[in-house]
Protein backbone atom coordinates (compact mmCIF):
# COMPACT_ATOMS: atom_id res chain seq x y z
CA UNK A 1 0.00 0.00 0.00
CA UNK A 2 2.87 2.36 0.80
CA UNK A 3 4.28 1.72 -2.68
CA UNK A 4 0.96 2.57 -4.33
CA UNK A 5 0.27 5.70 -2.28
CA UNK A 6 3.86 6.93 -2.29
CA UNK A 7 5.29 9.53 -4.63
CA UNK A 8 7.78 9.19 -7.45
CA UNK A 9 10.29 11.72 -8.82
CA UNK A 10 8.97 14.10 -11.46
CA UNK A 11 10.38 13.53 -14.97
CA UNK A 12 12.50 16.12 -16.69
CA UNK A 13 10.68 18.82 -18.64
CA UNK A 14 11.80 17.48 -22.02
CA UNK A 15 10.15 14.12 -21.23
CA UNK A 16 6.86 15.84 -20.39
CA UNK A 17 7.00 17.74 -23.69
CA UNK A 18 8.02 14.63 -25.65
CA UNK A 19 5.04 12.66 -24.27
CA UNK A 20 2.76 15.56 -25.21
CA UNK A 21 4.06 15.44 -28.79
CA UNK A 22 3.61 11.65 -28.88
CA UNK A 23 0.01 12.01 -27.68
CA UNK A 24 -0.65 14.68 -30.30
CA UNK A 25 0.66 12.35 -33.01
CA UNK A 26 -1.76 9.69 -31.78
CA UNK A 27 -4.69 12.12 -32.12
CA UNK A 28 -4.14 14.24 -35.24
CA UNK A 29 -3.33 11.84 -38.13
CA UNK A 30 -6.57 10.18 -39.21
CA UNK A 31 -5.15 6.64 -39.80
CA UNK A 32 -3.64 6.55 -36.31
CA UNK A 33 -6.70 8.16 -34.76
CA UNK A 34 -8.90 5.38 -36.13
CA UNK A 35 -7.02 2.99 -33.85
CA UNK A 36 -6.22 5.21 -30.87
CA UNK A 37 -9.80 6.49 -30.69
CA UNK A 38 -10.78 3.10 -29.25
CA UNK A 39 -9.23 4.21 -25.96
CA UNK A 40 -11.35 7.37 -25.95
CA UNK A 41 -14.44 5.25 -26.65
CA UNK A 42 -13.58 3.10 -23.62
CA UNK A 43 -13.49 6.26 -21.49
CA UNK A 44 -16.68 7.60 -23.12
CA UNK A 45 -18.77 4.51 -22.48
CA UNK A 46 -17.17 4.01 -19.08
CA UNK A 47 -18.28 7.53 -18.18
CA UNK A 48 -21.87 6.71 -19.11
CA UNK A 49 -21.71 3.52 -17.06
CA UNK A 50 -20.08 5.07 -13.99
CA UNK A 51 -22.57 7.93 -13.75
CA UNK A 52 -25.49 5.57 -14.39
CA UNK A 53 -24.43 3.58 -11.33
CA UNK A 54 -23.74 6.74 -9.31
CA UNK A 55 -27.27 8.03 -10.00
CA UNK A 56 -28.83 4.72 -8.96
CA UNK A 57 -29.66 3.51 -12.46
CA UNK A 58 -29.28 -0.17 -13.29
CA UNK A 59 -26.36 -0.66 -15.69
CA UNK A 60 -27.14 -3.54 -18.06
CA UNK A 61 -24.41 -3.63 -20.67
CA UNK A 62 -21.61 -1.80 -22.46
CA UNK A 63 -20.63 -2.51 -26.05
CA UNK A 64 -17.57 -1.24 -27.91
CA UNK A 65 -17.45 -1.59 -31.70
CA UNK A 66 -14.64 -1.76 -34.22
CA UNK A 67 -15.74 1.53 -35.84
CA UNK A 68 -14.95 3.17 -32.45
CA UNK A 69 -18.62 3.68 -31.64
CA UNK A 70 -20.12 2.31 -28.46
CA UNK A 71 -23.38 1.77 -26.61
CA UNK A 72 -24.15 1.79 -22.91
CA UNK A 73 -27.55 0.52 -21.77
CA UNK A 74 -28.97 1.32 -18.35
CA UNK A 75 -32.43 1.00 -16.86
CA UNK A 76 -34.31 3.49 -14.75
CA UNK A 77 -36.43 6.58 -15.21
CA UNK A 78 -36.22 7.72 -18.86
CA UNK A 79 -36.17 11.34 -17.71
CA UNK A 80 -34.86 13.27 -14.73
CA UNK A 81 -31.48 14.29 -13.37
CA UNK A 82 -30.00 10.78 -13.35
CA UNK A 83 -30.66 10.29 -17.06
CA UNK A 84 -29.38 13.80 -17.88
CA UNK A 85 -26.12 13.26 -15.99
CA UNK A 86 -25.67 9.83 -17.56
CA UNK A 87 -26.12 11.21 -21.07
CA UNK A 88 -23.77 14.12 -20.37
CA UNK A 89 -21.02 11.88 -18.99
CA UNK A 90 -19.82 10.39 -22.28
CA UNK A 91 -18.12 13.25 -24.10
CA UNK A 92 -16.86 14.73 -20.83
CA UNK A 93 -15.39 11.47 -19.45
CA UNK A 94 -12.03 11.38 -21.24
CA UNK A 95 -11.19 15.07 -20.59
CA UNK A 96 -12.18 14.82 -16.91
CA UNK A 97 -10.23 11.59 -16.48
CA UNK A 98 -7.27 13.33 -18.08
CA UNK A 99 -7.66 16.26 -15.70
CA UNK A 100 -7.78 13.91 -12.73
CA UNK A 101 -4.73 12.09 -14.03
CA UNK A 102 -2.89 15.38 -14.45
CA UNK A 103 -3.69 16.27 -10.84
CA UNK A 104 -2.19 12.97 -9.67
CA UNK A 105 0.92 13.42 -11.78
CA UNK A 106 1.32 16.99 -10.58
CA UNK A 107 1.58 15.57 -7.05
CA UNK A 108 3.96 12.82 -8.31
CA UNK A 109 1.57 9.87 -7.76
CA UNK A 110 2.52 7.90 -10.86
CA UNK A 111 1.98 4.42 -9.36
CA UNK A 112 -1.38 5.38 -7.88
CA UNK A 113 -2.55 6.65 -11.26
CA UNK A 114 -1.57 3.39 -12.97
CA UNK A 115 -3.33 1.27 -10.36
CA UNK A 116 -6.48 3.39 -10.40
CA UNK A 117 -6.62 3.17 -14.20
CA UNK A 118 -6.24 -0.61 -14.00
CA UNK A 119 -9.02 -0.86 -11.42
CA UNK A 120 -11.39 1.24 -13.55
CA UNK A 121 -10.66 -0.89 -16.62
CA UNK A 122 -11.30 -4.11 -14.70
CA UNK A 123 -14.58 -2.72 -13.37
CA UNK A 124 -15.59 -1.76 -16.92
CA UNK A 125 -14.67 -5.20 -18.24
CA UNK A 126 -17.33 -6.80 -16.05
CA UNK A 127 -20.08 -4.97 -17.94
CA UNK A 128 -18.78 -5.32 -21.52
CA UNK A 129 -21.00 -7.65 -23.51
CA UNK A 130 -19.38 -8.08 -26.94
CA UNK A 131 -16.20 -9.78 -28.10
CA UNK A 132 -14.53 -6.72 -29.63
CA UNK A 133 -15.22 -4.69 -26.52
CA UNK A 134 -13.77 -7.39 -24.27
CA UNK A 135 -10.69 -7.59 -26.48
CA UNK A 136 -10.01 -3.84 -26.47
CA UNK A 137 -10.54 -3.45 -22.73
CA UNK A 138 -8.40 -6.50 -21.95
CA UNK A 139 -5.66 -5.21 -24.24
CA UNK A 140 -5.70 -1.77 -22.62
CA UNK A 141 -5.87 -3.19 -19.11
CA UNK A 142 -3.07 -5.64 -19.87
CA UNK A 143 -0.86 -2.79 -21.01
CA UNK A 144 -1.41 -0.92 -17.75
CA UNK A 145 -0.77 -4.08 -15.71
CA UNK A 146 2.42 -4.85 -17.64
CA UNK A 147 3.79 -1.33 -17.14
CA UNK A 148 2.74 -1.28 -13.47
CA UNK A 149 4.36 -4.64 -12.62
CA UNK A 150 7.28 -5.04 -15.00
CA UNK A 151 8.52 -1.59 -15.95
CA UNK A 152 10.87 0.59 -13.95
CA UNK A 153 9.95 3.98 -12.49
CA UNK A 154 11.24 5.91 -15.52
CA UNK A 155 9.17 3.88 -18.00
CA UNK A 156 6.12 4.08 -15.74
CA UNK A 157 6.44 7.85 -15.63
CA UNK A 158 6.74 8.17 -19.41
CA UNK A 159 3.76 5.87 -19.94
CA UNK A 160 1.62 7.69 -17.38
CA UNK A 161 2.36 11.13 -18.82
CA UNK A 162 1.68 9.91 -22.37
CA UNK A 163 -1.63 8.33 -21.30
CA UNK A 164 -2.81 11.47 -19.52
CA UNK A 165 -1.79 13.74 -22.39
CA UNK A 166 -3.66 11.42 -24.74
CA UNK A 167 -6.85 11.61 -22.66
CA UNK A 168 -6.62 15.39 -22.55
CA UNK A 169 -5.92 15.82 -26.27
CA UNK A 170 -8.01 12.91 -27.48
CA UNK A 171 -10.92 14.15 -25.41
CA UNK A 172 -11.12 17.31 -27.52
CA UNK A 173 -11.49 15.78 -30.97
CA UNK A 174 -14.76 13.75 -30.57
CA UNK A 175 -16.86 16.86 -29.94
CA UNK A 176 -15.56 18.40 -33.17
CA UNK A 177 -16.34 15.15 -34.99
CA UNK A 178 -19.87 15.21 -33.58
CA UNK A 179 -20.26 18.82 -34.67
CA UNK A 180 -19.19 17.90 -38.21
CA UNK A 181 -21.64 14.98 -38.36
CA UNK A 182 -24.49 17.14 -37.13
CA UNK A 183 -23.63 19.80 -39.71
CA UNK A 184 -23.99 17.13 -42.41
CA UNK A 185 -27.38 16.13 -41.00
CA UNK A 186 -26.19 12.97 -39.23
CA UNK A 187 -25.89 11.88 -35.59
CA UNK A 188 -29.58 12.60 -34.93
CA UNK A 189 -29.51 10.38 -31.85
CA UNK A 190 -26.23 11.66 -30.43
CA UNK A 191 -25.69 12.43 -26.77
CA UNK A 192 -26.24 16.14 -27.52
CA UNK A 193 -29.57 15.40 -29.22
CA UNK A 194 -30.68 13.11 -26.39
CA UNK A 195 -29.79 15.83 -23.89
CA UNK A 196 -31.72 18.34 -25.98
CA UNK A 197 -34.83 16.18 -25.74
CA UNK A 198 -34.34 15.57 -22.02
CA UNK A 199 -33.72 19.20 -21.05
CA UNK A 200 -35.34 21.22 -23.86
CA UNK A 201 -31.98 22.97 -24.20
CA UNK A 202 -30.83 23.12 -27.86
CA UNK A 203 -28.34 20.34 -28.76
CA UNK A 204 -25.96 23.04 -30.04
CA UNK A 205 -25.62 24.37 -26.50
CA UNK A 206 -24.85 20.89 -25.21
CA UNK A 207 -22.25 20.58 -27.94
CA UNK A 208 -20.77 23.89 -26.76
CA UNK A 209 -20.70 22.42 -23.24
CA UNK A 210 -18.74 19.39 -24.49
CA UNK A 211 -16.27 21.72 -26.22
CA UNK A 212 -15.91 23.90 -23.14
CA UNK A 213 -15.25 20.98 -20.80
CA UNK A 214 -12.70 19.31 -23.07
CA UNK A 215 -10.77 22.50 -23.89
CA UNK A 216 -10.75 23.73 -20.29
CA UNK A 217 -9.52 20.32 -19.12
CA UNK A 218 -6.77 20.38 -21.75
CA UNK A 219 -5.63 23.83 -20.68
CA UNK A 220 -5.83 23.13 -16.96
CA UNK A 221 -4.40 19.63 -17.16
CA UNK A 222 -1.65 20.77 -19.50
CA UNK A 223 -0.60 23.48 -17.05
CA UNK A 224 -0.40 20.92 -14.25
CA UNK A 225 1.64 18.51 -16.33
CA UNK A 226 4.03 21.24 -17.42
CA UNK A 227 4.22 22.70 -13.92
CA UNK A 228 3.27 26.23 -14.98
Amino acid sequence: MTLVLGTQPAPERWIVIATAVAALLAVLPRPIWRLSRNAITIAHEGGHGLIALATNRRLQSIRLHSDTSGLTVSRGRPTGLGMILTAAAGYTAAPLLGLGGAALLATHHVTLLLWLATALLLALLVMVRNAYGIFTVLLTCGLFVMVSWLAGPDVQSVFAYAAVWFLLMGGVRPAFELQARRRRGGAGDSDADQLGRLTHVPPALWLFFFHAVSICCLIGGGRWLLGV
